[in-house]
């Protein structure tokens, strides 16, 4: 069977929501910032998601995307110029951050903080709250195949270019009356995330017409 691979179409808002909740992650989740008091943070996490996203995804100018997210030119440069290994030992050394620190995220920080997330999203890293919502979500729906499905794929990295790299990890699990390992040879690849997954399955059992 020859699977043809699909240019993946980027939706803005959906990777900057990912590349946000990576960002949290790092930072140890939303606890961890409750316990530090450093929740103002999140608003400079999530305009640096969007100027990375706009400048790896779209390549993005510094002058248009100070436009399209509200910023100067210069904080906007200073994301883009942002060192990651430097945001990543503050990171492991939050405890050790000044009062003043703690309260404001820097500009060069948040920067590369949301380059890390960037990174490990691209490389199929989801953030632990979007897949524990897809999961959430699947088992109050009461979809009990997308709850085993999501169980059985916890740890997988995405983008999904093939079959091959579902389907022993979805055997055991019955879609509908059919194999799961069956069903995810006859969806389209790539698949970008596992809400994307879901989606597409349900696609084909609407085009088998199966509901």
């Amino acid at each position: 069977m020859v699977v043809q691979v699909q240019p993946v179409e980027v939706d803005v808002e959906s990777l900057v929501t990912r590349v946000f909740l990576k960002a949290i992650d790092l930072l140890g989740g939303l606890h961890k910032l409750a316990e530090y008091r450093t929740l103002t943070w999140l608003p400079s996490l999530a305009r640096a998601a969007f100027v990375i996203v706009y400048r790896e995804e779209f390549l993005k100018t510094e002058e248009e995307i100070a436009e399209l997210v509200g910023l100067t030119r210069q904080t906007v440069r200073n994301i883009l110029r942002a060192d990651p290994e430097l945001a990543l030992y503050k990171i492991q050394h939050i405890d050790e951050l000044t009062k003043e620190e703690k309260k404001e995220l820097r500009v060069h920080t948040a920067g590369g903080i949301a380059k890390l997330a960037y990174k490990k999203v691209k490389e199929g890293e989801e953030p632990k709250v979007f897949l524990e919502f897809c999961t959430m979500a699947a088992e109050a729906l009461e979809v009990p195949w997308a709850y085993l499905l999501l169980k059985k794929i916890k740890g997988t990295h995405f983008p999904i270019n093939s079959p091959e790299e579902l389907k022993e990890k979805v055997k055991g699990v019955v879609i509908k009356g059919m194999p799961a390992e069956e069903v995810v040879e006859k969806i389209e690849y790539p698949v970008k995330n596992p809400a994307d997954l879901l989606h597409k399955i349900k696609i084909h059992l609407k085009m088998m017409g199966v509901e």
